[in-house]
């Protein structure tokens, strides 16, 4: 963070105040709020590319300023026409998590609506009916569907869109590595998990200011764990276009 400065900030900065925004427009609509952040979480290892770009030119030595940023978000462009592991790669997995953080979202408020005693309309509402409930049953099922939807979605993306930015592979290589990783060291990323949904939740307790902070540390990270989990040296390196994939 302190090698990537205001850029890894920024990082954190803009989905803090993204954030902020939401809450005083929707703070009314719990739904709409509870979409926005669950989708959030999910579409996170996306929306962290550029800081695993950060990390990749520090580790090589690279410049880190606005151009980097600017071709890590652009590249796919140049990828339309693509062979098989193109910059459309990150594109596909990035909409595929966006499906599943919508899927969840869906479940969630029919779950909520269909078995809470009242009316869930607020945020005080949900705390109020669902988590301070006299019976707790809805809030455990509610959580225990969550954690049954989130441990799938964790398990594909965990090293997954590194790997992609990285190396030029598929979308299905890329996800089965991710699995791979998990299943061969299951506690250590359990551990992991544990970890980013502990500092995202604080930093949304924060009032959001902790985003600021934690997201740019959780995205470095990440990039940090793909080098430790992941030999990627056997596999073809994904090199800036010249005009063409």
């Amino acid at each position: 963070m302190r090698r990537g400065g205001w850029l890894s900030l920024a990082h954190g900065l803009l989905p803090a105040l993204f954030g902020a925004l939401l809450v005083l427009v929707a703070h009314d609509h719990f739904w709409l709020l509870a979409g926005a952040f669950s989708g959030f979480l999910v579409v996170a290892p996306v929306l962290a590319t550029s800081l695993y770009a950060i990390s990749r030119a520090i580790e090589r030595g690279e410049p880190v300023n606005r151009q980097l940023i600017v071709n890590t978000w652009m590249r796919w462009q140049y990828s339309r026409y693509a062979a098989r592991g193109g910059y459309w790669s990150m594109v596909r997995f990035g909409l595929l998590l966006a499906l599943a953080g919508t899927g969840w979202v869906l479940t969630s408020a029919a779950l909520i609506t269909l078995l809470a005693a009242e009316p869930i309309h607020t945020p005080t509402d949900f705390l109020r009916h669902v988590v301070l409930a006299r019976s707790h049953y809805v809030f455990e099922l509610w959580m225990t569907l969550g954690g049954l939807l989130a441990a799938p979605i964790f398990a594909s993306s965990v090293v997954a869109m590194p790997l992609l930015l990285d190396r030029r592979v598929d979308v299905l290589q890329a996800v089965l590595t991710s699995w791979q990783a998990v299943l061969t060291n299951p506690a250590a990323l359990a551990l992991w998990a544990a970890l980013i949904m502990g500092l995202t939740v604080l930093g949304l307790g924060m009032l959001l200011l902790g985003l600021v902070v934690v997201l740019p540390l959780l995205g470095h990270a990440s990039w940090h764990a793909y080098r430790d989990l992941v030999d990627a040296d056997a596999l073809p390196e994904r090199l800036p276009p010249e005009g063409a994939a």
